[in-house]
Order: structure tokens, then sequence, then C-alpha cells
């Protein structure tokens, strides 16, 4: 009786284990986050353009997309800043202007485009034109920071500081050159995609697994609650 007593409390402990195990693997799951991809989609600068021979309109134009690759969470965004400098310049980066997109918020699996106007009153035109070169061609740096926040079911984790860039090659017709979205990466920059409630719980599920004595307790309790059926 002693022996089979020992062994039904084994399979109890052996259960419980599995079950907790099973059960952190699912919230990990369900809970993880995925950071938000930024990219530029458009870029124009008409007093660029050869083609127009006319500098009047020292206007940036500039489109930002968004997209949320979340399945089920949606995203709180702070006010997005964005900074725009010359990144090829022979001294430290000079800023050449800044602008925002106001905050707002995002559906899960939704994207969103953003349109930025830089007018000439925000651009330092003076910089722009003295980094062009021969041909005609320039470069830019675009860098985006700002926080978010994602949205779990009912649950909004604490807010999450953003910082991504890019480098944008402009061609002689005031343009980026690349066709294709451009993707503002972290570099140096990670998001942090786990809220600190989430990480207390892992911990917490993962110090249950390793202690063997609370591994013991708890089969235990099982057991008991069993034999007390």
């Amino acid at each position: 009786m002693a022996g089979s007593s020992g062994g039904g409390c084994c399979q109890c402990c052996i259960s419980f284990i599995f079950t907790v195990g099973l059960t952190a693997l699912f919230m990990w799951l369900s809970l993880r986050t995925s950071n938000p991809s930024c990219s530029i989609k458009y870029f124009y600068l008409p007093a660029l353009n050869k083609t127009l021979n006319d500098t009047g309109n020292r206007t940036l134009y500039v489109s930002l997309a968004l997209n949320n690759g979340n399945k089920d969470k949606g995203i709180y965004y702070d006010t997005i800043n964005l900074t725009f400098s010359l990144p090829n310049s022979n001294t430290t980066k000079p800023v050449v202007g800044n602008a925002n997109v106001t905050k707002f918020y995002q559906g899960h699996k939704k994207k969103a485009t953003k349109k930025v106007e830089l007018g000439s009153d925000k651009l330092n035109w003076t910089a722009v034109s003295g980094s062009v070169y021969a041909n005609g061609s320039s470069h830019f740096r675009v860098d985006l920071v700002t926080a978010v926040r994602f949205k779990i079911i009912f649950w909004r984790t604490k807010r999450h500081r953003l910082m991504v860039g890019a480098d944008v090659e402009v061609n002689a017709s005031g343009t980026k050159v690349n066709k294709k979205d451009i993707k503002l990466s972290a570099a140096d920059h990670q998001l942090a995609a786990y809220s600190g409630q989430l990480w207390v719980l892992l911990n917490f599920l993962v110090f249950i697994l390793l202690n063997p004595w609370c591994i013991f307790f708890l089969g235990k309790i099982r057991c008991i609650s069993l034999v007390l059926v």
C-alpha cells in the first residue's frame, strides 16, 4: 500500500509539472509581442529635382509606413518624433529638420501610412544644398523615436521605447533611389517587447519548475487533495 501511495504521488507530481510547463509555454506564446515595422514609403524634395530647375519649393515630403504584425495585439503609439540629418557630413551629423506624428492606436494586423511635410521654415536648406554631390545625388539619415504600449485583450503593457533609423539615398530627381520601402532598423537600440508583469510571471513559473522543494511540496498537496476526495 505504501509503495502504491508513493507511486501515485510521483505520478501526480510529474503530471503537475507537465501541466505547469504547458501552461507557461501557452502563456508565453499568447502574451509575447512583436515590434512594429517602420519604413519610408515616399521621400521627395522638389528643390533637389534638377529637371525642374527651381529651388523655390523647399518642402520635404515623406510617407511613413507602420505595420503591426501582431495577430491579436493592438499598439498604442506615443507621439512619433522624426529627425532628419546628413550622415555623410565631414563633421558630426548635422540635423536639418524635425517632424512629428500625433499619437494614435493601431489594431492587430493593421497597416498605417502617415504623411509628413517639412516646410522651408523647418528645413535647413543651406546644409542640405551644401551636401549635394556633383551628380545631383544626396544622402539623408532618418531617425524615429517614440514609445509604444501593447494592448493584450483588456490589458495594456507599460511603455517601451522604440528607436529606429535608416539612411536614404536621394537621386537628382529629388526622390529616394530605392524604389522599395526603406525599413528603419533598430541598430544598437532594441525594443524590450515583454512587459514587466509577464517577466515576473515567467520567472515565478521557472522557479517552481526548477526548485525541487517546490515540486515536492506541490506534489504532496496534490496527493493529499486526491486522498481527501
